[in-house]
């Protein structure tokens, strides 16, 4: 069986407050994006995943991996041979890594009749990453808490052309939530997205973590300036970075923004 585990942008960021258990509150919509890498499983005598695209291991440390392991353990899954392709970047804050976790968990239930609902996926899921259950289901999603807490939003970008640029550098979420900027929010997400419209967003929605990773990866407000300039109803930077997004009423060409940088265009649904 082969699945297409596909990534997200954040629109909007806001680190509300800090965890008694050491983690952040935080106020986001995730919004899902087409830019997919590939996930191939089999039945095998033994479990074993090979990685390819990416400097990432096939190993235990893998989330592909730690997602069988959580269906084997719990619920009995057969092992597989695995191959991963990846093209959504490592680092990017797009969430690469947890849609493909997610992607296995989903896969195994359909390939071995596991008969888990999708309450009972998120629930493993939740077990790999506080993202990882959004990609289960996959829908424009507001999260809360840890980024575990999903409502509804009344959002739809259909239609519209994403670009997403991603840079050599990167920062690591750690490092990044040592840096941001903790608050409530001027305006909350919810009510921007469901009121305002996109050409509106700039300057009402906003990231948290924007003003570290511009300090440290100074050319990250140079492209997003030059995706307004191209014609963006809006441009931010997705999660803990380093990608950035623009989002446009038509198609765009963004090979002289992107500049050799890692890129990728496409339809939002």
């Amino acid at each position: 069986m082969v699945v297409f585990p596909g990534c997200k942008i954040n629109l909007g960021l806001n680190v509300t407050g800090r965890r008694p258990d050491g983690y952040h509150d935080l106020e986001t919509c995730f919004y899902p994006v087409g830019w997919c890498d590939a996930l191939e499983a089999i039945p095998s005598d033994s479990f074993s995943l090979e990685v390819t695209g990416a400097e990432l291991s096939g190993g235990p440390d893998n989330i592909c991996h730690k997602a069988w392991k959580l269906l084997n353990w719990r619920f009995g899954a057969p092992p597989v041979k695995a191959w991963l392709h990846k093209a959504i970047p490592h680092g990017a804050g797009l969430g690469g890594g947890s849609s493909d976790g997610a992607a296995m968990l989903v896969m195994l239930n359909r390939m071995f009749s596991l008969g888990l609902d999708t309450t009972a996926l998120e629930s493993v899921a939740l077990e790999l990453g506080s993202d990882c259950p959004f990609f289960i289901s996959g829908k424009p999603t507001l999260a809360a808490g840890k980024g575990e807490v999903f409502s509804s939003v009344n959002l739809s970008l259909a239609g519209m052309t994403i670009a997403v640029i991603k840079p050599a550098g990167s920062i690591p979420t750690g490092e990044a939530y040592r840096h941001v900027t903790i608050g409530p929010p001027l305006h909350p997400i919810k009510s921007i997205l469901e009121t305002m419209p996109v050409e509106e967003w700039r300057g009402n929605l906003t990231n948290a973590f924007e003003p570290y990773a511009f300090h440290m990866i100074p050319e990250l407000p140079g492209i997003i300036s030059k995706l307004y300039e191209a014609g963006a109803a809006y441009a931010s930077m997705s999660g803990s970075g380093s990608a950035v997004f623009g989002l446009f009423r038509k198609p765009i060409d963004i090979q002289e923004i992107a500049a050799g940088r890692t890129c990728w265009t496409g339809l939002l649904a």
